[in-house]
C-alpha cells in the first residue's frame, strides 16, 4: 500500500452516495428479482422478505451455528460487525455479506431440493443466450485473417469492455443498457501487459475472472487465442466458489460459456473446441478459492493463494469488484500510483476494468481534471470509462 496515511475506507453511510444507493436501492431490487425468478416456497420467500427488511432498516446478524462457513466468516470479521447497521461497516464487507445471506435465504447451502441452485442463473442465461452475444461471436470471423498482434489487441479490448455487461450494475440502473459509446481509455498500459508474457511462450497466465456470460466469453476467447498463438503455455482461471454479486462467474458459468462458444458457427466454434481441449489436457485449469468471495482486499490473501499468484508470469485481474479488492476499497486520490497500491502483490499484475465504483488509482493529473470538468464525479461510476493498468515486477521474464 502507498506510503503515508491510508485513504479512508469507503462506507455506505452517506445518503446520496454511490455506495448508499447500492445498499438502499440495488440490494432490495436484487432481492425482488430473485424472489420472482423462481417458485420458491413459503420458507424461502419469508427469508427473502426478512433479508429485504434487514438490509434496509435492520442490522447485521450472525450466521447460524451450523452454517458450513461460519468459522471462515468469523475470521473475516463477522463477530465485530454483528449488530451494526449495514450502512456503517466497510462497503466491501457489507456488499459481500449481503450476497452470503441471500444464498442462505434461498437454501443454497442447505440439504434439500434447492441446495446448489444458483439464484442468479436465469439472469446469467438470458445474457449468454442474447442475440448480442451471438453477434459478438460472429465478429470473430472477421479476425481470422488479421495479423496475430491485431487479433490479440482486439480480444484484449473485448475482454475489457465486456465488463459493461455486469448484471448487478444493470438490475437497478435505469437506462444502463443505452450507455454512451465507450470513450478513450483513462489509462492504457497494454504494451507493458504484453511485454510481461515470456517471448518463449512458456509462461503461465492467471486470470481472475469477474462476470459470467457476455464478459466471461471474451475472457475465454482471449485465453484461447494466447494458448493457440503460443503466447502462453498455461492459463489458470480463478472464479467464485459460489454465486456472488449477481453475475460473478462460477465453474458452472465457465462450462456454460464454453458450451455456448462451441455451439456457435464459424470461427467461434474453433475457439470453443480449443477451449474444451485445453481444459481437458490441463493447459487451462479452473480454480475456485474460498477467498475469492471474501469481503476483504487481496492484500489480506492467504498464503496458498499468494503462492498461486507468485508462480504466474502475469496475473490479470478483471472487473470493478476485483479492482476494489486489488487496490483496497478506499477513497484514494485518483493520482495515487497504481504501482504503489499494488506493491504487496506477489508477482506482476494487470487490471482490466470499466469504472463502476468510486475507487480509482493511477490516473494522471490532466486526465483526472478533464474527467471532472466534463462529468463532475459521475465518471467514476457510470461504466463508460475503462482502464488497463499494469504493475510489473523486477524479474519480468521468470521461467
Amino acid at each position: 500500500m502507498p506510503d503515508g496515511p491510508l485513504a479512508p475506507v469507503i462506507l455506505g453511510d452517506e445518503p446520496g452516495s454511490f455506495p448508499y444507493r447500492v445498499l438502499a436501492e440495488r440490494h432490495p431490487a436484487i432481492i425482488r428479482r430473485v424472489r420472482d425468478a423462481f417458485p420458491y416456497g413459503p420458507g424461502q420467500r419469508g427469508a427473502l422478505d426478512a433479508l429485504l427488511e434487514s438490509c434496509t432498516d435492520g442490522v447485521i446478524e450472525p450466521l447460524s451455528e451450523d452454517a458450513p462457513d461460519r468459522d471462515r466468516w468469523r475470521a473475516w470479521g463477522l463477530d465485530g460487525y454483528v449488530g451494526w447497521s449495514w450502512f456503517d461497516v466497510p462497503w466491501l464487507w457489507s456488499e459481500s455479506y449481503f450476497y452470503r445471506r441471500l444464498l442462505d435465504a434461498v437454501g443454497y447451502f442447505w440439504p434439500g431440493a434447492w441446495q446448489g441452485i444458483d439464484p442468479f442463473r436465469p439472469f446469467k442465461h438470458a445474457e449468454l443466450d442474447a442475440p448480442e452475444t451471438g453477434e459478438e461471436l460472429a465478429a470473430l470471423d472477421g479476425l481470422r485473417d488479421r495479423p496475430e498482434e491485431e487479433r490479440a489487441r482486439a480480444l484484449l479490448h473485448g475482454s475489457l469492455w465486456g465488463n459493461r455487461a455486469d448484471l448487478g450494475f444493470r438490475l437497478s440502473a435505469a437506462g444502463a443498457e443505452a450507455a454512451e459509446p465507450a470513450p478513450a481509455l483513462v489509462a492504457d498500459d497494454s504494451d507493458t501487459l504484453w511485454s510481461l508474457l515470456p517471448p518463449t511462450g512458456t509462461g503461465t497466465l492467471c486470470l481472475v475472472a469477474d462476470n459470467a456470460g457476455p464478459e466471461l466469453v471474451p475472457d475465454l476467447l482471449m485465453v484461447a487465442h494466447l494458448l493457440a498463438a503460443g503466447r502462453i503455455a498455461r492459463a489458470v482461471l480463478h472464479v467464485k466458489p459460489y454465486p456472488y454479486y449477481v453475475s460473478d462467474a462460477t465453474t458452472a458459468d465457465v462450462i456454460d460459456a464454453v458450451h455456448r462458444v462451441r455451439a456457435a458457427p464459424g470461427a467461434a466454434a474453433e475457439y470453443g473446441h480449443a477451449l474444451w481441449a485445453a481444459m481437458a489436457d490441463g493447459r487451462l485449469t479452473v480454480r475456485a478459492h474460498p477467498f475469492s468471495c471474501a469481503p476483504l482486499p487481496y492484500a489480506e490473501m492467504p498464503d496458498d493463494l499468494r503462492s498461486d499468484f507468485a508462480a504466474a508470469d502475469l496475473t490479470l485481474v478483471k472487473g470493478d469488484l476485483n479492482y476494489r479488492r486489488l487496490v483496497g476499497d478506499r477513497m484514494w486520490p485518483p493520482t495515487t500510483p497504481f504501482q504503489e497500491a499494488t506493491a504487496y502483490f506477489p508477482g506482476p499484475v494487470a487490471a482490466l476494468r470499466t469504472l463502476k465504483s468510486d475507487v480509482v488509482t493511477g490516473l494522471s493529473e490532466p486526465t483526472e481534471a478533464a474527467l471532472v470538468a466534463a462529468e463532475g464525479q459521475r465518471w467514476r461510476t457510470a461504466g463508460t470509462h475503462a482502464l488497463i493498468q499494469v504493475r510489473p515486477s523486477d524479474d519480468v521474464h521468470r521461467q
